[in-house]
């Protein structure tokens, strides 16, 4: 299976940290966000990985090159302007055949059981389907109801206090069946959430919800990226790479 990095955000809630380099490549544990995932995918056995990038993609591409010293496959999808969330998987397009792959975003640590969600997707023969995590605020996600079997029965992105419905939210992990990118034309800005679900659930096409353990942060604003460092330095993250020359007092 491949997966899907989406890194091209230019991470403008991080402004004072980003100005010089792209969210993904903020430091966590001495090594980027990205590296993170990177390992992540590797524990799982997945080591064809696309990364789509836009601003400051240089400084992604040249840290990470083509990925063999990681024993891994990266190819870089290039975004001239921006394309969206799922616009700008629908440009890795030709990187990714005729399997179902994984997406994720590059902002966020987390050590999920991604095995376990792509058992899920198989067995529930799903198009999309979309790791779920319970929260104690929803307010900055897209929440998510489904019904017993897990199937995704209403989807609300960034709800007012009065709309929430929910607090359980979307990761942004995601598998999907290579079909979905046939919703979209090519060059032309698409959201999963405003765009692609909405779309899934009016056409009654098999979306689903895996609800998943673990640790799981996206690191949008600052105090979610202290939270976050905070976190792994304390050993609330599986798994994560701690790297040498790290002193925890």
């Amino acid at each position: 299976m491949k997966a899907v990095i989406m890194a091209g955000g230019r991470g403008s809630r991080l402004r004072k940290l980003t100005t010089q380099r792209p969210k993904p490549m903020l430091p966590l544990l001495n090594k980027p966000v990205l590296a993170h995932l990177l390992n992540l995918l590797k524990h799982h056995q997945i080591t064809d990985v696309v990364i789509t990038v836009r601003y400051l993609a240089e400084q992604i591409k040249n840290y990470f090159g083509d990925g063999r010293d990681r024993g891994m496959a990266i190819q870089y999808a290039i975004e001239n302007s921006p394309l969206g969330t799922a616009g700008s998987v629908k440009n890795a397009e030709s990187y990714l055949g005729d399997e179902p792959f994984l997406v994720i975003s590059g902002d966020a640590i987390t050590d999920f059981d991604l095995s376990s969600v792509l058992q899920f997707h198989r067995d529930k023969q799903a198009a999309v389907t979309m790791v779920l995590k319970h929260v104690a605020d929803p307010l900055e996600y897209g929440v998510v109801v489904t019904d017993a079997g897990g199937r995704i029965r209403h989807y609300l992105e960034k709800p007012d206090h009065g709309q929430v419905i929910s607090n359980t939210v979307n990761t942004g992990i995601y598998v999907l069946e290579p079909e979905v990118l046939a919703m979209m034309k090519p060059n032309e800005v698409y959201d999963f959430s405003y765009d692609i679900f909405p779309r899934l659930l009016s056409q009654n096409i098999p979306l689903f919800g895996y609800l998943a353990n673990g640790y799981w942060c996206d690191i949008g604003t600052i105090q979610r990226y202290r939270q976050a460092t905070h976190d792994a330095l304390v050993g609330k993250v599986k798994h994560i790479d701690r790297g040498s020359g790290l002193v925890v007092a």
